[in-house]
């Protein structure tokens, strides 16, 4: 019993020691661009400070009224709809 728990005590390590990898990635070769963005003293955009947002009040009232109103039925049509072929009388 005593050997089964350590040997599954040791196997939890090694598993972690094998998720490791020695490969390349796609990101490989950008250390200089990352090192950069990171010392960027403000990265956002200088438009992202305008809280002054422009739009029209009435017209977003009017789009929202639209939603929320169930639009109303489509008009009914008078027509007459004759299946069968052309021509055929009933006897």
């Amino acid at each position: 019993m005593l050997v089964l728990l350590s040997s599954s005590l040791l196997g939890g390590c090694a598993a972690d020691y094998l998720n490791n990898y020695d490969t390349m990635t796609l990101a490989s070769g950008d250390s200089q661009k990352a090192n950069q963005l990171l010392q960027t003293v403000d990265p956002y955009n200088p438009a992202s400070n305008n809280t002054k947002i422009e739009g029209d009040g009435a017209r977003s009232v009017a789009v929202v009224q639209q939603y929320r109103v169930p639009p109303p039925p489509p008009p009914t049509t008078n027509m007459t709809v004759n299946v069968g072929p052309a021509g055929a009388s009933t006897q």
